[in-house]
């Protein structure tokens, strides 16, 4: 309450126009900006080849989540989010997804959120993505995730709706316990679909007014492209390549940071033996 959260810290020391600007977009869909990032595949292909050769089985997902954790950590404003007109700092890199459980029309699913310190090279993102996967995507798997959704949603409607409502209050105001927090996907950095999974292109996903999310991405099916490969000499050649739909709150920074920020996000992904080695400490947003 009165600007104080559990899961970040307010900026007080911000551009004027900066701080105005979410007492104009007061919601985040008011504030959703949408770009797509083509990613060339043949880095990524060349690595997860290289580790294969050596007993490890690398994919896509690793790859990408490890580059958005590394750009979280290394481009800050990012991992800011907008709560009731103010601006806050998270306290931690966070990053949820869904998980299929089944991939038939009625498997259930789940969602699943990692922390980062941000120091993780691309080996550890993809221990613990191995773990947490292996962990729900058996058909009788539940994490503390799906318990309390099945906890809210054992009453009529009209509870749930007043339940619902009282959370949204409660985190509006800074009141939401960090235990609700921890558990609930809507309060991440960035939430990712890997609309590859089931074979479908990407598509732009919306930001959730509850919660704190800034930026969800989503990951399109690979796809081969005539390309110019030399404009002097007039050649052209196919490259594999994937689509990244990108949605954004823009009330967090300006498009200037945001574009340089997704350039390092791209050199990650198209360079992933970059990630091999940890970066020495994160770089730290302004008081």
């Amino acid at each position: 309450m009165f600007g104080f959260r559990a899961d970040g810290k307010r900026i007080k020391t911000i551009d004027p126009t900066m701080k105005l600007i979410p007492h104009v977009m007061t919601q985040r869909n008011d504030a959703m900006v949408m770009t797509p990032y083509e990613i060339d595949c043949k880095g990524m292909d060349e690595y997860i080849f290289q580790r294969r050769k050596e007993g490890v089985y690398y994919t896509y997902m690793d790859i990408i989540i490890a580059a958005c954790a590394r750009t979280l950590a290394t481009r800050p404003k990012l991992n800011r989010f907008i709560m009731n007109g103010r601006v806050f700092k998270r306290n931690i890199i966070e990053v949820s997804f869904t998980v299929k459980k089944e991939l038939r029309d009625g498997g259930e699913e789940t969602e699943v959120k990692l922390d980062f310190t941000g120091l993780e090279t691309l080996s550890d993102v993809h221990a613990m993505m191995e773990k947490e996967i292996q962990a729900n995507t058996k058909a009788s798997s539940n994490n503390d995730t799906d318990d309390l959704a099945k906890i809210l949603t054992r009453v009529p409607n009209g509870v749930i709706k007043f339940m619902v409502g009282t959370l949204k209050f409660m985190d509006k105001h800074g009141l939401l316990p960090m235990s609700i927090i921890k558990l609930s996907p809507f309060h991440t950095s960035l939430f990712i679909t890997n609309m590859k999974s089931i074979k479908m292109n990407y598509v732009y996903h919306h930001l959730y007014n509850f919660g704190t999310t800034s930026i969800f991405l989503s990951m399109g099916k690979e796809f081969y492209q005539p390309v110019v490969i030399d404009p002097d000499e007039n050649i052209i050649g196919v490259k594999k390549l994937i689509t990244i739909g990108a949605v954004i709150d823009e009330r967090i920074c300006d498009g200037l940071y945001y574009g340089n920020s997704f350039r390092e996000f791209k050199k990650f992904i198209e360079n992933p033996v970059i990630m091999d080695t940890a970066i020495e400490k994160r770089v730290e947003d302004i008081k």
